[in-house]
């Protein structure tokens, strides 16, 4: 794994583990407050709705007080206390009950049908005796008591809590309740409301992650495209320095073969001839002089053949054209030198002004072009070969056309063991910025060779301007 992947890593994973955790404790924190939240509600609402309670009966005490206190027990004031009970109404669900010692049902606002029965029994939807509780409670001095019972508005059973207070004197008891289902529905509104807002929370620490995720994603992929540029320009930059090594190693070895070995070897070839001309002048004729000569001039001749071939290489490695001539002489000086005296009929064209070029770009495409025809020679057998060197203000581009039996360039180019010398040109023009395209089939095969005018113009502002040639 690459260094720039592995900071990533170490980056992402905090994050992701932090904001998981802020995420699974702010759920846990927010349903705690949810808890918290519905029993104060539950609580403040009994409690607002107790104190409701005390006040309707201590309205009512005050209501029937009147007749209660008169000391009449005879059934005509016990039944208007009754009627008095029965018009306190606060609401459809709002109702006073009247019920005696034994459970008996007196008097209820809502449903007659229960009066005169015994209710002491009656279970309600928790599976408690709601009469039975409420009556003795009244016994103990009154007070509240929570049991589910039918509520009118809804035609169904409903959570409610009741007030209860004896009326000792007569053994009775009275009071009235107050349906808290509402407070469910308040809850459960509450808990939409802090649901929406944990998922919003959620949605935001998600949003929040995926954004912090998103910018060390970001941030890795510049740094990590921004190593590889600064990578490729080192590799450029080596590749470069590599080729000026080699053309200064070439160019050395060059000028050591012509000026150090060559003129050694003329001088020994001169010298050789000289004593073989002092040898034919004195015209000795015994075996001994004969072989002499003989000797002599065999030397003279492999001197000459020595001599060439260390031109020769000279020139390979550094021709002294591209220094002195400039490329268009060199290139031409290469062809005459492989195609001289053999049947492939070579053309060179220049158009366009020709441009003083730096030392690299010249270096370059004459090697480029050295491979070209080395290869045309070796493989084409090709009959007319082309180049062509075209300068225009967008560039340089260099030409090499055969008429050969050609090649499948996609082969080459996936082949791990072949087409080195294609993959060196190639290697060679990116080394300077430039651009090497190659198409090829039977009867023609073609290279262009492109270098952009800013490289041209960025290479001669490099080197130096004494000495450059076209």
């Amino acid at each position: 794994m690459r260094l720039t992947h592995k900071v990533v890593l170490l980056a992402m994973t905090p994050l992701i583990a932090a904001m998981s955790l802020i995420a699974v404790a702010q759920r846990h924190q927010e349903e705690l407050l949810a808890k918290r939240q519905q029993a104060l509600v539950k609580r403040a609402y009994l409690d607002a709705a107790r104190s409701e309670l005390r006040h309707f009966v201590a309205l009512a005490l005050s209501t029937i007080s009147p007749l209660y206190n008169t000391g009449r027990d005879d059934d005509e004031i016990k039944r208007q206390v009754m009627r008095q009970l029965a018009a306190l109404d606060y609401g459809s669900d709002g109702y006073f009950f009247l019920y005696n010692d034994e459970g008996v049902n007196l008097m209820h606002a809502r449903q007659p049908e229960l009066v005169g029965r015994n209710l002491t029994r009656l279970r309600d939807a928790y599976g408690q005796f709601p009469i039975q509780l409420m009556m003795d409670k009244a016994k103990a001095g009154g007070g509240f008591v929570d049991y589910s019972w039918h509520k009118p508005s809804s035609d169904a059973d409903a959570a409610k809590v009741a007030y209860v207070t004896p009326l000792p004197r007569w053994h009775w008891w009275f009071g009235t309740g107050l349906y808290v289902d509402d407070v469910d529905q308040v809850l459960a509104q509450l808990d939409e409301e802090l649901a929406a807002s944990v998922n919003t929370t959620t949605r935001w620490i998600a949003g929040i992650s995926v954004a912090g995720l998103l910018l060390i994603f970001g941030v890795g992929l510049w740094l990590n495209m921004h190593e590889l540029r600064l990578a490729d320009a080192k590799l450029t930059l080596l590749t470069r320095q590599l080729v000026s090594s080699q053309e200064s190693e070439r160019a050395y070895l060059a000028r050591e073969l012509h000026d150090g070995t060559g003129q050694t070897l003329v001088s020994v070839k001169l010298l050789a001839e000289s004593a073989l001309q002092r040898l034919n002048a004195a015209e000795l004729g015994d075996e001994r002089a004969i072989a002499a000569r003989t000797a002599l001039q065999r030397a003279v001749d492999r001197l000459r053949d020595a001599l060439v071939e260390v031109r020769g290489m000279s020139h390979r490695l550094r021709p002294v054209m591209l220094d002195t001539l400039g490329l268009p002489a060199a290139l031409a000086q290469m062809a005459q030198e492989m195609w001289g005296d053999s049947a492939t009929r070579f053309t060179l064209r220049t158009d366009g002004a020709v441009e003083d070029l730096p030392e690299a770009i010249k270096t370059v495409l004459f090697r480029v072009t050295q491979e070209a025809l080395a290869n045309i020679e070796k493989h084409a057998a090709a009959s007319r070969v082309e180049l062509q060197l075209d300068y225009t203000p967008a560039g340089l581009q260099l030409r090499v056309q055969d008429n050969g039996r050609g090649f499948d360039t996609e082969f080459f180019q996936r082949h791990p063991s072949r087409g080195l010398g294609l993959r060196h040109m190639r290697e060679r023009l990116a080394a300077i910025d430039g651009t090497l395209s190659i198409s090829s089939h039977p009867g023609q095969t073609l290279l262009l060779a492109n270098v952009p005018k800013a490289v041209i113009t960025r290479f001669s502002r490099q080197e130096p301007h004494a000495n450059r040639q076209p």
